[in-house]
């Protein structure tokens, strides 16, 4: 066993009941989740792909945390980006290898993020992370971007926080923190990621807010 790997062990001991919880629920939905979802991107996730294409550099370097089933990142480098595809979910690695595309498993609150990257992207993902261990997360993204880089955020919105939505046919539940745009932006902010561009809209289970940062761009 290599060091990494006893690393990732200590963190899946250390791992809090709701985040073991959402991941054990993706590990047994990836078929399922990828087959309700469409081959390229949503309607509504479209223009934050577009205006993330727009603020990148061209054949630049994306890492995608929460990859799922791999549809955006296939979009993003049909459109000349490199994109690093990485999940939480070993079955969402093992299904983008059976269709041919390489994928890693990465732990976004203990695992390292490389860097620095052109841009990083998280869509639908970090919704999962617990309220208080979002901060940190953030400020780990950020650090993997390199000054002038993106970062695109897509995650819930509105006030609260549960464990009682399921995850397909599976009946898995996973835990969903949802947080106000002012207060994600505020926090991204303090962090020197300035907001470029932003979009709400109703989506499976709510309404959404994607969001575009630039770092070392002012709010």
């Amino acid at each position: 066993m290599t060091e990494q790997d006893t690393a990732k062990d200590d963190g899946a001991a250390g791992r809090s009941a709701s985040n073991a919880s959402t991941l054990a629920g993706y590990e047994g939905c990836a078929d399922d989740y990828a087959q309700t979802t469409a081959p390229k991107p949503e309607a509504g996730d479209q223009p934050a792909l577009v205006e993330l294409l727009k603020a990148a550099p061209p054949g630049g370097s994306l890492l995608e945390i929460g990859s799922g089933p791999g549809w955006d990142a296939d979009w993003l480098e049909e459109r000349g980006l490199t994109v690093r595809r990485t999940d939480g979910a070993e079955s969402f690695v093992h299904f983008q290898a059976s269709r041919g595309r390489h994928a890693e498993r990465l732990d976004v609150i203990r695992d390292p993020l490389g860097g620095p990257h052109d841009g990083v992207v998280a869509l639908y993902v970090l919704q999962h992370v617990e309220r208080e261990t979002l901060p940190a997360v953030f400020a780990r993204i950020a650090q993997a971007i390199r000054d002038g880089g993106v970062f695109l955020l897509g995650l819930r919105e509105g006030e609260g926080e549960g464990e009682s939505v399921e995850i397909g046919a599976t009946g898995s539940e996973y835990y969903v923190a949802l947080w106000p745009r002012s207060e994600i932006i505020a926090a991204l902010a303090a962090l020197g990621l300035g907001l470029l561009w932003s979009h709400s809209f109703d989506g499976r289970e709510g309404r959404w807010l994607t969001a575009l940062f630039r770092k070392g761009a002012p709010e």
